[in-house]
């Protein structure tokens, strides 16, 4: 699969791509006899990873040690579970914080129905 094909198929811009690529996020992309890169299922499965990683807040530094975690094989499993169950963690304060701000909001927004009820 080409680069274009890969941004659409992941979500993610070819500029970003290959700023990933750059700092060793991805597995090896291969090359086809033309040069241009060649994009495995593998890879299609890291960059669609990352993007879900990113959009949910996690640092680049601790997407490339997990990256990096991931390159040295099976032997980094327990600790790429930690790092996503950190990541899990987070997520899980995130939304909670984000849950009680939207029960805020939808408070002050009924009080201010009430309010311009009171008015008429």
């Amino acid at each position: 699969m080409r680069i274009s094909e890969a941004a659409s198929t992941s979500g993610l811009s070819i500029d970003t791509i290959r700023y990933y690529e750059k700092l060793g996020l991805l597995p090896k992309v291969g090359r086809g006899s033309d040069g241009r890169r060649v994009f495995s299922a593998e890879n299609i499965e890291w960059l669609v990873l990352l993007s879900s990683l990113r959009e949910t807040g996690m640092p680049m530094e601790q997407m490339r040690h997990f990256a990096q975690l991931y390159q040295h094989g099976h032997e980094t499993l327990s600790e790429r579970k930690a790092v996503l169950l950190g990541h899990a963690e987070q997520l899980h304060k995130r939304r909670a914080a984000l849950d009680h701000c939207a029960e805020l909001l939808a408070y002050k927004l009924k009080r201010y129905d009430e309010m311009g009820r009171e008015r008429l």
